[in-house]
């Protein structure tokens, strides 16, 4: 069976907060809060990133709130970018102050989607699954953003484990809030067999220290490239990578 190339992007976007340094938590904490008028310019940015690959999964996007001026980023993004086929999944309502999601924007029309809470005893997080093609090549794209507890995010890997550990194709991304030298990573990836696509740092942007954004793939996947991108619009590096797919993935799409 031949093979074609798919490029993915996932991207913690901070709700196009921008934050660039430090302080920045601090003295624009208000934008947590209230709009700020930099949002739109940021969220082009994003866009014109995002046009260059096929399915873009993203986290903290905000699905119109007081913060983002009423705005549904994920739409937003969608259209700017060009992008036919957008989902997203609202997480966490704090009143009309913040709406948190995450995001799936593609290319390709896909078989079908599915939002999941996770487990935890804070709610909040959330995992997308999009499902590309149809079986047995079908690529099933988890977009993913974990809790910030340890005890948490071994609960909700397992959960994840238990959804991919037997598919054939499938990319697990986002924000995982730990490294892969955390035993509870360690763990998802000995359980499903998913390995990463690239270990460089990716937060905080303006001087990456730690890898906790993840793209990880398994079964027929393979990484053609990899990469942290250098642009600085979250407080998140962006991770693309080129992935190489079942050919009959794509004629089924």
């Amino acid at each position: 069976m031949g093979l074609m190339q798919l490029k993915l992007l996932s991207y913690n976007i901070q709700a196009a907060i921008a934050v660039r340094r430090y302080r920045e938590y601090l003295t624009g904490s208000w934008r947590h809060v209230l709009p700020h008028n930099r949002a739109l310019d940021v969220l082009d940015a994003i866009a014109r990133l995002a046009r260059g690959f096929d399915i873009v999964g993203l986290q903290e996007v905000d699905a119109g709130s007081l913060r983002s001026a009423f705005v549904d980023q994920a739409r937003y993004l969608a259209r700017r970018a060009g992008m036919p086929w957008w989902w997203r999944h609202t997480t966490r309502r704090v009143g009309q102050v913040s709406h948190h999601a995450n995001a799936l924007l593609a290319r390709l029309r896909p078989a079908a989607v599915e939002a999941h809470r996770l487990p935890g005893r804070i709610p909040g997080r959330g995992a997308l699954c999009a499902r590309f093609g149809a079986s047995p090549t079908q690529l099933a794209v988890y977009v993913v953003h974990l809790s910030l507890g340890r005890r948490a995010r071994q609960r909700q890997l397992a959960w994840l484990a238990e959804r991919v550990a037997d598919e054939g194709c499938v990319v697990v991304m986002g924000d995982l809030n730990c490294t892969l030298a955390s035993p509870e990573l360690g763990w998802f990836l000995a359980r499903t067999g998913l390995r990463p696509a690239v270990t460089l740092p990716t937060f905080p942007s303006w001087s990456p220290a730690r890898a906790i954004d993840h793209i990880l793939v398994g079964g027929r996947v393979q990484v053609a490239e990899a990469a942290v991108l250098p642009h600085r619009l979250s407080d998140h590096r962006p991770l693309a990578v080129t992935l190489s797919v079942p050919l009959a993935l794509a004629e089924a799409a």
